[in-house]
């Protein structure tokens, strides 16, 4: 356990975007790419990375203030206090479950692969705190370690599997073949999108609107380009915050910025990740001809160029908020997790096929769900928080609007204490999981006749 600890500490100690990196180049140089060409892809990978995160950190500068002037301004009082993901992520990681839980999820991973249940080879290892943190929380709920790890290995099942039918929506909207999306933030949300996006298609009238930036920019203008849409949502938010013109002027320009900025990080990520998960998949038919083909999960960062993506999570932002005001029972204003909307609410745009309409539509009672359960668990993760080592004024109660907020992992952690709510559950849920599968089947098909089918 000590070699292990040492072992996470030192791994986490690096950021994302130097570490994987480095796991891309051995994966590169293991599938036989030559040495230069490999390192060039894993250069672009984190240089893409970096960007994101560099851009997002810029994103977040500029969004917190105007939530926090709009608090002030408008003489809002709400009692819980959304801080975002890094508490969640201290509290897994010191929880005495978090050694086990790498080697875990790794070993669940291979052995599905191997008995062919999975074509997701999941290296996004910065993102596995999604998945343990539900082992912290139930080990510390039943005191029982065996069934932490119980907990998190059916989670890790299940993103893996969610990961397997993303890959299809992602070759379709992307055109990265071979890459899916890891997050148990983002495809934990996949089977009720697909159902949503399911009964849209038998609403008279709704099934043929669309609003879609990516295949229609021509006939919606300038709105179509992302900047457009963050330049408005800039003068909107220093409106509500009270700005000055200059301050105004300001937002504006900078959330245009970014929406400029994270398509081209989103292109470079694309450029290197491709020619890796092209070796891997001619490397995998040579050596194994039945397994036709892997997909490598990686981080939302791939889907930054897409037009739909930034403006659904763009146009979200406000919509929460509002929310947020007119919610019962809702004690938490998005703040440090608002700007995470465009990432956690990518799959919706995918399984939308880039119908914005439908995504939004899909993602109002999914912010809903955040804000009621993030306020519910805001004591439990405050109390693990402090127990993590992390200090809050005396009387605040924190959370994470969208991590704190996740669905899977709440259901999951009543699951275990034999909620009944859970249990009658069980079939819904089970049927929404078939229409995924389904849909991803149906999408695979498409994707290999090509676009005339």
């Amino acid at each position: 356990m000590e070699v292990l600890n040492i072992i996470i500490d030192t791994l986490f100690s690096f950021k994302a975007y130097v570490m994987l990196p480095v796991i891309i180049l051995v994966i590169a140089l293991a599938v036989r790419m030559k040495p230069g060409p490999a390192f060039l892809a894993a250069l672009r990978l984190g240089v893409g990375f970096a960007g994101v995160f560099l851009v997002f950190d810029f994103f977040v500068g500029t969004i917190q203030p105007a939530v926090e002037a709009i608090v002030l301004h408008w003489n809002l009082d709400f009692t819980v206090l959304d801080v975002g993901w890094p508490p969640l992520a201290a509290i897994t990681w010191s929880s005495p479950i978090a050694p086990l839980s790498i080697p875990l999820i790794i070993g669940i991973n291979v052995l599905l692969i191997a008995l062919n249940q999975t074509k997701t080879v999941y290296i996004d290892i910065f993102n596995y705190w999604h998945i343990a943190l539900i082992g912290a929380l139930v080990s510390g709920l039943t005191g029982q370690i065996a069934l932490g790890l119980g907990a998190s290995a059916l989670l890790a099942v299940y993103v893996i599997k969610m990961s397997d039918y993303t890959a299809p929506h992602v070759e379709e909207n992307t055109s990265h073949k071979g890459v899916t999306i890891s997050p148990l933030s983002v495809t934990g949300l996949l089977p009720f999108a697909v159902l949503m996006d399911t009964l849209y298609d038998r609403i008279p009238g709704l099934k043929k609107w669309e609003i879609n930036p990516e295949k229609q920019g021509g006939k919606m203008g300038i709105l179509a380009d992302p900047m457009m849409t963050g330049l408005i949502m800039g003068f909107l938010l220093g409106l509500a915050a009270g700005y000055s013109l200059k301050l105004l002027l300001e937002t504006g320009v900078h959330i245009a910025a970014v929406m400029f900025l994270l398509p081209k990080c989103g292109e470079l990520i694309g450029e290197g990740i491709h020619p890796v998960s092209s070796a891997l998949k001619d490397r995998i038919k040579k050596r194994f001809p039945k397994k036709t083909e892997l997909y490598v999960a990686m981080d939302t960062g791939i889907l930054m160029n897409n037009k739909s993506v930034m403006i659904n999570g763009l146009l979200l932002m406000p919509a929460a908020l509002i929310i947020a005001l007119i919610l019962p029972g809702n004690r938490v204003l998005p703040l440090g997790d608002l700007p995470n909307l465009i990432s956690v609410m990518s799959v919706i745009v995918l399984v939308s096929r880039g119908n914005i309409l439908r995504s939004i539509i899909t993602g109002l009672p999914i912010i809903a769900t955040y804000l009621l359960i993030s306020s519910a668990m805001a004591p439990l993760y405050t109390e693990l928080s402090a127990e993590a080592g992390m200090t809050f004024a005396p009387g605040v109660e924190i959370t994470a609007f969208t991590d704190g907020g996740n669905q899977v992992r709440f259901f999951l952690y009543h699951l275990f204490q034999l909620k009944l709510w859970t249990l009658a559950s069980l079939p819904f849920i089970g049927a929404m999981i078939y229409l995924a599968r389904k849909r991803a089947q149906k999408q695979t098909i498409s994707n290999q006749n090509g676009p005339e089918s």
